[in-house]
């Protein structure tokens, strides 16, 4: 089995592109932390939006899916689910929820790594909820004239809860030593809970919520105000690619991480842009006509009305719903679709 030591990490040279998405993040996350002491009721409702948009998002990777409206149901009213999949969502917002409460409550280690995997299917009887794979599983690909082909060969069941066991005192080691930048570890991190594949199920929720715990714990806050998941979810060849690149050679330890974390950093970065975004709609005050104008200029492209919510979480729905109108009847907006389809893209 491979050994893993994260000390060796320290001792790499990073290049310039990752060592400049540091910089920014840092320079972001600051002032994020000065934003957050000026508007702190209005951002509250970018935390519920963001909470939606992940839970929905980070399933529907997986093909996990059910409507917007149940979403918000289930999330926001914390609903009875329905069916397979609404159990499956319900769970993921339990276990998102206990992060955002009690992130600096949670050690990483496999003991609570397991309690949250066994959280995540707390509404569906899985009897392998909350332990390590049972049978060997594998990355794969289906293409489009059906055959399947191997990816990657994760770990097998009986090295499992050693490798992980070893991450999580990796991990601990070299963040409370401060002897690596946790912005290069946490996505190394990442990458070797992917590798090693611990479950039978859940694997790339379970990666997704540790991310959000590990960027929380080190003081990275992004993820509580816009979906990370989302962004993975809108650009999830790139996720795959990334992964797939950086798996290569990973079980005789001379992978090259450098394309995840680039990616991983880049996705982090992006939604601090966002919400750099969001805060100054917030901050202006404007009518709301004038609010969701200046969110519409943000957008290029197609976009729907849960996206203009997103960037004007100040603003209720139906008075989003009336600038979106009074913007079409100007003709500054042009409107497609009926129902659930309804899109909008500027024209001027």
């Amino acid at each position: 089995m491979r050994t893993f030591n994260y000390s060796d990490i320290k001792n790499q040279k990073w290049d310039s592109e990752i060592l400049g998405l540091i910089a920014a993040i840092y320079k972001e996350a600051g002032k994020q932390e000065m934003y957050l002491k000026q508007r702190t009721e209005e951002l509250e409702k970018l935390v519920e939006i963001a909470k939606i948009k992940s839970t929905e998002a980070s399933n529907a990777i997986e093909g996990i899916v059910t409507t917007s409206t149940r979403i918000k149901q289930l999330v926001e009213e914390k609903t009875t689910p329905k069916n397979r999949d609404e159990q499956e969502i319900a769970g993921y917002r339990d276990v998102l929820n206990i992060i955002h409460e009690s992130f600096d409550a949670i050690p990483i280690s496999q003991n609570y790594i397991l309690q949250l995997h066994k959280i995540l299917y707390s509404h569906i009887n899985n009897p392998m909820a909350g332990r390590t794979k049972s049978v060997q599983n594998y990355i794969s690909a289906t293409y489009p004239d059906g055959h399947v082909e191997n990816l990657f060969t994760p770990l097998a069941p009986y090295e499992t809860p050693e490798a992980l066991d070893r991450i999580c005192e990796e991990y601990n080691r070299v963040i409370g030593n401060m002897e690596v930048e946790p912005l290069i570890v946490i996505p190394i991190f990442i990458h070797d809970f992917l590798c090693i594949h611990p479950f039978n199920d859940g694997n790339g929720r379970m990666s997704r919520l540790l991310t959000t715990l590990l960027l929380y714990r080190s003081g990275f806050y992004v993820g509580k105000y816009v979906s990370l998941e989302a962004k993975i979810a809108k650009n999830k060849d790139l996720y795959y690619d990334a992964l797939g690149q950086a798996q290569i050679g990973w079980h005789e330890g001379t992978e090259d991480a450098v394309p995840f974390i680039k990616y991983l950093l880049g996705t982090i970065l992006a939604a601090y842009k966002d919400f750099e975004d969001r805060f100054e709609l917030v901050e202006t005050k404007l009518p709301a006509l004038e609010t969701v104008r200046c969110a519409t200029m943000k957008k290029i492209g197609r976009f729907t009305k849960q996206d203009i919510r997103e960037i004007c979480p100040s603003l209720s729905i139906s008075s989003i719903e009336g600038a979106l109108r009074k913007l079409v009847a100007s003709g500054e907006l042009k409107r497609e679709g009926a129902g659930k389809n309804i899109c909008y893209y500027r024209l001027k």
